[in-house]
């Protein structure tokens, strides 16, 4: 082949599909040709050739996709019909080796030889002359390829000519570095012309030597017909350069051109019967190479690949599945979730117990969110918008606490928004069995059940045993396995022996080993369990985690152990244990606990709710550095955040003084054992010998079973049920109503349940006391003379309390308080909006120190004394009280505690320091903590409350204003930060000394910046920090819009529209004659 340049005319065949990439031709004609020595050299510059990422200056990399790998098994690939393999093939082209030229004749010989089978084709011929530079000795010759390609458009005219002449300055600059003594070449766009023709059974288009002379050889007619469109196509193609945007700009638009194509073919692949699933389970490439980036999940497990290609989970049949603690439920919900969101286009609302979880899944899906195209909404605490922003075009992910998953439930279905809702996910479903918490998760289910046909619900737990009845409950399939990344093994620890568990044993144990230890007489006192022999064992190299029945037993068992450690221990990670110690100081304005300062030097920490947000947040980051490598632990922390460990000890079989649960013995073994850590977990319970025979019970039986508590909750259960039911008029009366209960988790489980009373008289009860509480009221509509029906409709009262989600045992109570605070509310302090907000389950609750309440109370201005004077509680009552005296005057003991921790929580407002506080009030600072939490939500509900009732107007505006500072607790110009989840007070303050001092300035934060800037900030959190504030960011951008375009938008019940579209159609129709 002569060098110099070459033109490749494209021309249209019939079928794309079958035909073979330019890399397999090139391979498949060169083969012959190469040297042995060559061909080792050939397949590096083949595996090049075919990446479909091509990196230029500076343009970022577009998604990664082979170009010979169909990641759509028999359908089209979406590389084929994007624009992103055009560009490369014009790259390849422009790109082409010496020893490449001779590949392309053969190339081209062959499919010509091809096309000539066709009889009649309407064939598109495109003329591009591209003049490829060579040598300095060969620069005199060109050649002419005619290529035949099958049906696609030509490179050249399906680049935008801006793209065209960036390509052309891209060769130029790189012939440039390479060859000085180059000549510039020129892209000419010749004439296309579409010909309809016979193409005669063996004519070959010739390959021709064009030397200088034959261009002469042309008409003049030619000449000016080429030179005229030559020139027009310059213009056009420089004028598009001069108006394209910026390189990064195109680059991102074709990013999500490519996310867009890959989306769109997935959603048709789901909505066929084919089993093909796409690139990663029906979604994106996009979506495999995000979980590589932030998880660092490059491969599935065997069962997850098993679950998700179930015909059950294609088929959209509701699902519960059940496995070990860390088998890895979550990523499949997560799949899932991202199926619903980006290939049908319907929102999804994911349920999790704790708001700590909550936030911590926030942080971790809001990057994803933000690279694919989706809100990631917190519902927890008081946040959330009832009911949610309804989007045009992005959909949204809900991530809430039951609570607040039942409150968004009945806001869609009240709006009839329910449809919109394409998946339900529940994670611990077994809580379902828990308490008045599990009342309220059952009648969300059942709402969504009853109302929407189209939702689908998965449920997923580590501890469930009936699962027939739930299946029964949700109509699903079920699912489990026994999988478990890390082998779990589980001993028994008697005395100075350890016996391993096991189940073919007779007695259920084995004999494993005896405890070699030199314990001096002073240890064997303070440490007669030998702790102190099992923990050091695995620290500090590796994570132990340690469960103690009570918060008190957690600190003295850290003290006890630090005590006999060696020195050594001292040493590891020291200058990182103290950057941590450093780092609760500065959270906690300078305090620190004095047993955490002993403790971490030695890498030992207690967690428990008696810590601060801050603490244990901090605390647990360490914790998963391995920073810290033993926590002393209640309960609690089994079911909270995930923290694995290579060891975990039960202290001894109990929680408080309950004996354990085989569900509570199963979720604490199961954080033994970390995935890609470690090879085994092991577990070891510790016991007496008085225990034995219920140890050996306990860890034999199945787990527990799940039971409803819908009617054992009366007020937070079947009442709140009846009330939002009637409210929502999902059903209105008796029969419906009855109908309804029958679909519940407790009508299916009321043979079980119902010892005394049928389910017709609980639902009667029910709606009796209802109607007397005033929250309903009673229709009798006749059907006829003798026949007639009951019907309910629900009052003001009782809108206002299932819209604020109110406790029914106290919303009349709160109707009065606030009734009586319009006569004389005082607003020279927040005192009064305060009591007004404080949770009446933690009053009844408190027992106050009485000293204290009448140091706190002689310390009162007028104006809060006039407070207290409204609400009936003197400081004569109070010094009584304090100095022991006798009191013969009643008083609402209720209002006293109410008002106790009404003074605590304005405190913690007027000094946002909740050790100075805890100090004041002589009261753990994780039960403020707890406090402030609670006031903050209930404040949000008191909201909701008021917004119902017209009469409470005056308290709309006060609200607002006082959830936000009871949510944050710190000072205003923290608050916008603080905003974005995962920022406690602590970090706030970092960032807001750094200069970061809005939602706008995390958004657009570089991480690497932040993590400079920041102490002790990890790349990870720093990301999370970004991504979270992004996805915040682009929500509000997002509403706003939408509320312009909706004022904007002509009203669809104009007067007069209909009858001028109406005079507009008929003007339109034709004539008659």
């Amino acid at each position: 082949m002569d060098e110099g340049g070459s033109r490749i005319r494209r021309r249209v065949a019939v079928r794309k599909r079958n035909r073979p990439s330019l890399e397999s031709i090139f391979a498949a004609s060169t083969a012959a040709e190469l040297q042995p020595g060559d061909e080792e050299e050939e397949e590096k510059e083949e595996m090049m050739a075919g990446s479909r990422r091509k990196k230029t200056a500076e343009v970022q990399p577009v998604e990664n996709n082979d170009s010979d790998e169909d990641m759509f098994g028999d359908s089209d690939s979406f590389a084929d019909n994007s624009f992103l393999p055009q560009v490369d093939d014009l790259e390849r082209c422009m790109q082409l080796p010496e020893h490449r030229k001779r590949a392309l004749d053969l190339a081209s010989e062959q499919l010509c030889s091809e096309s000539n089978e066709h009889n009649k084709l309407n064939i598109t011929t495109i003329d591009s002359v591209t003049e490829l530079k060579m040598d300095e000795h060969t620069k005199n010759h060109s050649r002419h390829e005619d290529v035949c390609i099958e049906p696609e458009p030509d490179i050249l005219y399906d680049i935008p000519s801006s793209q065209v002449l960036y390509f052309e300055n891209l060769q130029n600059s790189s012939n440039d570095l390479g060859d000085q003594s180059t000549k510039e070449r020129d892209w000419n766009a010749s004439s296309h012309q579409t010909m309809n023709e016979e193409l005669p059974q063996n004519s070959v288009e010739q390959h021709q030597q064009i030397d200088d002379s034959s261009s002469k050889v042309r008409t003049s007619s030619e000449e000016n017909k080429r030179k005229s469109l030559k020139e027009h196509l310059k213009n056009a193609m420089t004028g598009n350069a001069k108006a394209q945007t910026p390189i990064f700009s195109k680059t991102k638009q074709l990013k999500e051109t490519l996310l867009s194509e890959e989306i769109n073919i997935a959603k048709k692949t789901m909505e066929s019967s084919s089993d093909d699933l796409g690139p990663f389970y029906s979604l994106p490439s996009k979506v495999r190479d995000l979980y590589v980036q932030f998880k660092g999940i490059e491969k599935l497990y065997e069962w997850q690949h098993t679950c998700l290609t179930l015909n059950s989970v294609q088929g959209r049949k509701n699902l519960i599945y059940s496995l070990p603690t860390s088998g890895g439920k979550t990523l499949v919900a997560e799949i899932l979730m991202l199926q619903e969101l980006l290939c049908r286009r319907r929102d999804v609302l994911m349920i999790l117990p704790y708001v700590a979880i909550v936030q911590e899944k926030i942080s971790g899906l809001s990057s994803f969110g933000i690279e694919l195209g989706f809100f990631v909404e917190e519902y927890a605490g008081s946040k959330g918008k009832f009911p949610p922003i309804k989007r045009r075009e992005k959909k949204s992910l809900y991530i809430a606490t039951i609570e607040k998953g039942h409150s968004l439930v009945n806001s869609l279905i009240e709006t009839g928004r329910i449809g919109s809702l394409g998946l339900v996910v529940v994670d611990e479903l077994h809580m379902i069995g828990e308490g008045s918490r599990g009342a309220i998760l059952e009648m969300t289910l059942a709402k969504v059940l009853y109302t929407s046909k189209t939702t689908q619900i998965i449920g997923m737990s580590a501890t469930l045993n009936n699962v027939e009845d739930l299946q029964e409950f949700l109509q699903a399939e079920y699912y489990t396995s026994q999988f478990r990344p890390v082998e779990l093994k589980e001993y028994l620890k008697i005395n100075d022996t350890i016996y391993e568990v096991d189940s073919k044993a007779e007695n259920g144990m084995t004999f494993s080993r005896l405890l070699n230890y030199k314990y001096s007489d002073t240890l064997k006192k303070m440490d007669p369990d030998h702790l102190v022999a099992l923990v050091t064992e695995v620290i500090p190299n590796y994570s132990c985690l340690v469960f103690c029945p009570t918060k008190k037993n957690c600190e003295n068992v850290a003290e006890m152990i630090c005590k006999f450690l060696s020195k050594e221990y001292l040493k590891h990670r020291e200058e990182e244990k103290h950057e941590v110690i450093k780092n609760l100081k500065d959270a906690s304005s300078g305090n620190m606990c004095p047993i955490l300062k002993r403790t971490i030097p030695f890498g030992i920490a207690y967690h428990h709710s008696g810590l601060t947000s801050d603490e244990r947040k901090l605390l647990e980051e360490a914790y998963s550095a391995g920073v810290l490598c033993l926590f002393t632990c209640t309960s609690t922390l089994a079911a909270g955040v995930n923290l694995p460990a290579r060891r975990v000890i039960l202290r001894a079989p109990y929680v408080a003084k309950e004996f354990l649960k085989r569900n509570q013995y199963k979720q604490m073994i199961g954080r033994a054992g970390r995935a890609g850590i470690d090879s085994t977990g092991e577990s070891i319970l510790i016991l007496q010998e008085k225990d034995k025979q219920q140890v050996l019970e306990l860890i034999s039986r199945p787990l527990e079973n799940c039971y409803s508590h819908l009617v054992q909750e009366f007020t937070k259960g079947i009442q709140t049920l009846f009330l939002s039911l009637i409210g929502l008029k999902i059903a209105t009366n008796l029969e419906d109503i009855y109908h309804f209960m029958s679909g519940t988790f407790f009508g299916v489980q009321q043979k079980i349940l119902l010892k005394e009373k049928s389910l017709w008289e609980i639902t009667l009860e029910s709606l009796r006391y209802l109607t007397e509480k005033g929250l309903l009221q009673k229709d009798t509509i006749y059907k006829s003379e003798k026949e007639f029906q009951y019907s309910f409709h629900i009052t003001k009262l009782g809108r206002a309390s299932f819209k604020g989600t109110i406790d029914l045992a106290y919303c009349d109570i709160l109707y009065r308080d606030l009734k009586k605070g319009l006569e004389g509310l005082v607003l020279e302090s927040l005192l009064h909006l305060i009591y007004l907000t404080t949770p009446y389950d933690l009053a009844s609750q408190c027992d106050p120190d009485w000293m204290i309440y009448f140091r706190q109370f002689s310390q009162l201005s007028p104006a809060e004394q006039n407070v207290a004077a409204l609400l009936g509680v003197s400081e004569n009552f109070i010094g009584k009280k304090a100095s022991g005296q006798a009191i013969k005057k009643k008083v609402d003991k209720d209002i006293v505690n109410r008002l106790y921790l009404s003074f605590v929580l304005y405190a913690l407002l007027k000094e946002t320091n909740i050790w100075s506080v805890s100090e004041k009030f002589n009261m753990p600072r994780g039960y403020i903590q707890s406090l402030l939490t609670g006031a903050a939500t209930f404040s949000s509900c008191v909201l909701h409350f008021c917004e119902e009732l017209e009469e409470f107007w005056v308290y709309k505006a006060l609200l607002v204003e006082l959830t936000k500072k009871l949510t944050y607790c710190v000072k205003a110009e923290l608050i916008p930060l603080m905003e974005v989840t995962g920022v406690l007070e602590g970090r706030a303050k970092q960032l807001y000394n750094a200069g970061y001092k809005s939602l706008t300035h995390l958004a657009n934060a570089d991480p690497e910046v932040l993590i400079r800037t920041i102490d002790h900030l990890s790349r990870r959190q720093a990301k999370q920090i970004v991504s979270s504030a992004k996805m915040l960011l682009h929500e509000r951008a997002e509403a706003l819009q939408e509320e312009a375009d909706e004022l904007l938008s002509r009203p669809s019940d104009l007067p007069g529209a209909a009858a001028s579209a109406a005079e507009k159609a008929r003007s339109h129709l034709p004539s008659a004659f």
